[in-house]
């Protein structure tokens, strides 16, 4: 069987410290190592997926990336940051703005409410529940998509490994400094990459999903820049209060609050 060249430096890597130590003389009365992490890409993200359920609350900044494809096939890349509080079970807070939205969405546990700040309008839906419920109502019957959105369900493993026909462990890399494992998988009409945080605090640190169905494979990309658990939340943070002279929408304008201008070609989600 012929071997890789990630298969070559992860030998390497492992081989050539284990010769230098073993030389000096440094294995004589040493302790046990400690077991090896895994290094199967299914197993590393079931850890990832587990250790993110259990949190009861997780309070994250970002950066994201999505983009799009013209008819010339020129490849237009347009970003945003934002926040997020989870309170598990049926809390969520998340705030984006970029060049051409500003948008706030707030969950009580009851009603959703999606606030573009950009044109000082709102809309509201009723739907009592949790967050994995919220997700998928925004997504099934309003036309919002959520990207890697995932990640924050109460199980994402088996919504994640869903459709999964390829996953890989392509070895180390490292993410604002922070040293990662980094997978990749294939799915019929994606590809998705994920660099999981090392230890025993294995947090996304980036996500990048590829269209593969699309001209020039747009890209969506996702980083975590700072991030905690079991946060304590301010009082009335999961309250929406209208601004002053905010105007209501239908749910069919939920796409003024796209993060893409409007007549971008769409491309680069999951």
């Amino acid at each position: 069987m012929k071997t890789t060249n990630v298969e070559r430096l992860r030998h390497r890597g492992v081989f050539l410290p284990a010769v230098v130590l073993l030389l000096s003389g440094g294995l004589a009365g040493a302790e046990p190592a400690p077991p090896p992490a895994p290094t199967d890409a299914k197993a590393i993200l079931k850890s990832t997926s587990d250790w993110l359920g259990s949190q009861k609350s997780i309070e994250l900044s970002f950066d994201s990336d999505i983009e799009v494809i013209t008819p010339e096939l020129e490849k237009i890349q347009f970003t945003s940051s934002g926040t997020m509080l989870l309170v598990r079970p049926d809390k969520f807070r998340a705030h984006r703005f970029g060049g051409y939205a500003d948008v706030e969405l707030v969950f009580d546990g009851k009603t959703a409410s999606v606030l573009g700040k950009n044109i000082n309008a709102y809309a509201q839906f009723e739907m009592p529940g949790n967050v994995d419920q919220m997700i998928a109502a925004m997504r099934a019957g309003h036309g919002v998509a959520m990207p890697a959105g995932d990640f924050l369900l109460s199980r994402p493993y088996d919504v994640l490994v869903a459709g999964v026909l390829e996953a890989k462990h392509i070895g180390p890399g490292v993410i604002d400094g922070v040293a990662c494992e980094h997978l990749a998988f294939r799915n019929g009409e994606t590809d998705w990459q994920l660099w999981v945080e090392a230890g025993d605090k294995p947090m996304p640190r980036k996500v990048v999903i590829t269209s593969k169905t699309l001209a020039a494979a747009p890209q969506y990309t996702v980083r975590i820049k700072t991030w905690k658990t079991g946060v304590t939340p301010a009082a009335g943070i999961f309250t929406f209060l209208p601004p002053a002279g905010a105007k209501k929408l239908e749910p069919d304008a939920l796409i003024d609050l796209d993060e893409l201008p409007q007549g971008a070609p769409l491309g680069g989600t999951k």
